[in-house]
């Protein structure tokens, strides 16, 4: 052992500037991360929280993941910082003080893994219920049931996390990655595999609801609009290919013949005046909206996958193969890739939400005074999908 440390010590001072040029780019790679992150997300969640407009069940569950995403910033990235520092070599970092405390931060980064995948999968089916079945989504998924999801996320991230606590797969530092986490070995060795193949589940789980969601557009744009052929009538009986009810309920009112019979009740009159057309095209401006959200949540769960994806191969490598057939520059490269994806959610949103652009504009103009009140106008008129 004595012999093995020697030899790193002296491959490290072999290749002193290397390291430090490795440590330098570690150290402000991940500082950056952790500014992007706290600012982008403590933004996003002020400016949720202050605009009565994004009181909705997307947002709701933006803000969560945000909160979320900042937290792990605030908690675990602090400790690498120091760790990276401390160690200052090129295999990793140095073990923080105390074993309780390395659990701990480890149970975090695991906690708020977890709970970002079963949040994103939630997402997903609350997406497809937007564009699927847009009535019941409208009419049930308010404030309450976006609890429930948010809280069934954290449920279940909390019942993957906390089993290793009690040493059931271990976590402890792992020094090649500069944190505490999973100790990923050999499948006959440890027992993480489960968590792994769990978290590769909820991640492709997710995508097919996207998929199965990209396969219900297409086909609903192919489907023809319907022909409505008016139904024949002399003497109010009504026949025809386009006949209807209306000839029966005509008769037992009494409508045999003479003047033009009141409208039936509970049925309102759907005909061509501005009030139809106006909630035509009402419907069809929330129908963009909600694709407009699908298509955000949906980059963001794809960047999820690109930026956990090389992590989660370098986990399987040395659980399946062994612990030296993953490079050390590919693993520290794909761990600080997770570390990049509690940051990128906010810029992503702020990209492909054209309500939030408008929002941020009203709530924090920076000097764009002429247009502050037209933002504030266009965000009001957004929100309620005109």
């Amino acid at each position: 052992g004595e012999g093995g440390g020697g030899a790193e010590e002296g491959a490290v001072g072999a290749d002193g500037p290397p390291s430090l040029i490795a440590l330098g780019l570690k150290l402000a790679s991940l500082s950056l991360i952790l500014c992007i992150s706290l600012a982008g997300n403590v933004l996003f969640v002020l400016l949720i929280l202050r605009d009565r407009h994004l009181h909705r069940a997307p947002y709701y569950l933006l803000l969560d993941l945000c909160l979320a995403d900042g937290l792990r910033s605030l908690a675990c990235f602090p400790a690498v910082l120091l760790s990276v520092r401390r160690g200052a070599g090129a295999a990793g970092g140095a073990p923080p003080p105390g074993t309780l405390g390395c659990k701990l931060l480890a149970f975090l980064a695991v906690l708020f893994c977890f709970h970002a995948a079963f949040l994103l999968l939630g997402v997903g089916v609350t997406r497809y219920l937007a564009i699927a079945h847009h009535r019941f989504y409208a009419k049930r998924l308010t404030g309450w049931p976006c609890a429930a999801v948010v809280c069934v996320a954290w449920v279940l991230a909390l019942a993957m996390a906390f089993p290793p606590v009690l040493d059931v797969g271990t976590y402890r530092f792992v020094r090649e990655e500069a944190q505490c986490t999973f100790e990923h070995r050999h499948v006959g060795a440890n027992d993480t595999l489960g968590f792994m193949l769990m978290l590769a589940a909820v991640v492709g789980a997710t995508h097919l609801v996207y998929l199965r969601l990209l396969f219900f557009i297409h086909d609903r744009r192919k489907m023809k609009p319907a022909q409505l052929v008016p139904a024949v009538s002399q003497n109010w009986t009504f026949h025809g290919p386009g006949a209807t009810g209306q000839a029966a309920a005509n008769w037992t009112a009494g409508f045999g013949r003479g003047p033009t019979p009141p409208t039936l009740v509970g049925i309102r009159p759907a005909g061509p005046g501005p009030g139809g057309q106006a909630r035509r095209l009402l419907v069809l401006e929330e129908f963009k909206t909600e694709k407009r959200l699908c298509k955000m949540f949906y980059m963001i769960t794809l960047l999820f996958l690109l930026l956990w994806g090389p992590y989660i191969v370098a986990c399987y490598l040395r659980v399946f193969i062994k612990a030296g057939a993953v490079p050390q520059g590919y693993l520290t490269t794909s761990v600080w890739l997770t570390f990049a994806q509690a940051g990128v959610n906010p810029i992503l949103c702020f990209i492909f939400n054209k309500e939030l652009r408008v929002c941020f504009r009203a709530h924090f103009p920076c000097g764009q005074s002429p247009q502050t009140t037209q933002g504030t106008l266009l965000c009001d008129l957004k929100s309620i999908g005109i």
